[in-house]
């Protein structure tokens, strides 16, 4: 039996334990689509977690659990006789075949960037036609995530600078706009211009095939590091946070930047 057949026997496994679970266990036979919804994106978050540790073990378990999730949702869906995983399954398959004429078809792509503008537009048609371009980012993503999907669809279409080194004038001019309102003191203009400078930034970010989310999240794992060796220290010391000057702590801090 080979890889295929061996990982098609212990998906049906999985599905008869679903069944097993679903009808005997009473905390599986209590949850609906709503109680799984923020496990699920626990177990996402879990994942990427895994994933940014590069932990293979972990990402083997985490992909584990998510693919419970999505039996889980298939089996509701099935109570309901609204969908099964037969549905799920067979929908992915065929949208995966549509959206890739260049691998099942006849069409001839130079390179990942336009797989990438044929997928938004193939996406668009399958609506009789006409789908909004940003219909399909979700309400609920996190901010940051959201802005970077919103940047990415956008261009899909064609709507992106011509040539990536112009997005810093952007930049510098929502900063400048930010200055401004920041001098007028006008809150509500502050948290506008604040996000529109965050949202050029993120677009760069695109532009220089950055994860922003990564990037960021780097520079909060490198600020704790940090600040715990300044904590240290202090400890160490005897002596209180509270009773440094700041001029003192950016003295151990550089000494931690160097530990770097």
């Amino acid at each position: 039996m080979n890889e295929k057949e061996n990982s098609a026997k212990e998906f049906e496994r999985l599905l008869t334990i679903m069944d097993k679970l679903r009808a005997t266990c009473p905390w599986d036979k209590k949850q609906t689509f709503e109680s799984l919804r923020k496990l699920t994106i626990e177990e996402t978050y879990e994942l990427a977690e895994a994933i940014y540790l590069n932990k293979d073990e972990k990402i083997k378990k985490e992909l584990g659990d998510l693919m419970l999730h999505l039996v889980f949702y298939a089996k509701i869906g099935s109570e309901r006789g609204t969908f099964s995983i037969f549905d799920v399954l067979q929908g992915i398959n065929e949208k995966l075949i549509y959206r890739h004429p260049h691998v099942f078809g006849d069409v001839i792509v130079s390179g990942a960037s336009e797989v990438e503008e044929n997928w938004e537009k193939l996406k668009i048609n399958e609506d009789n036609g006409y789908k909004p371009v940003l219909s399909g980012v979700p309400a609920s993503l996190p901010a940051m995530i959201k802005a970077n999907r919103i940047q990415e669809k956008v261009r899909g279409v064609g709507f992106d600078w011509e040539n990536r080194e112009q997005i810093w004038d952007k930049v510098i001019e929502e900063i400048s706009e930010l200055k401004r309102e920041i001098a007028d003191h006008d809150r509500e203009k502050i948290e506008s211009e604040l996000g529109d400078v965050m949202f050029s930034l993120i677009n760069a970010a695109r532009l220089y095939d950055i994860d922003p989310e990564a990037a960021l999240e780097k520079t909060n794992r490198k600020f704790i590091k940090r600040f715990n060796y300044l904590e240290r220290e202090t400890i160490t010391k005897g002596i209180s946070l509270h009773d440094m000057s700041l001029d003192e702590m950016n003295v151990i801090w550089e000494k931690a930047k160097k530990e770097d």
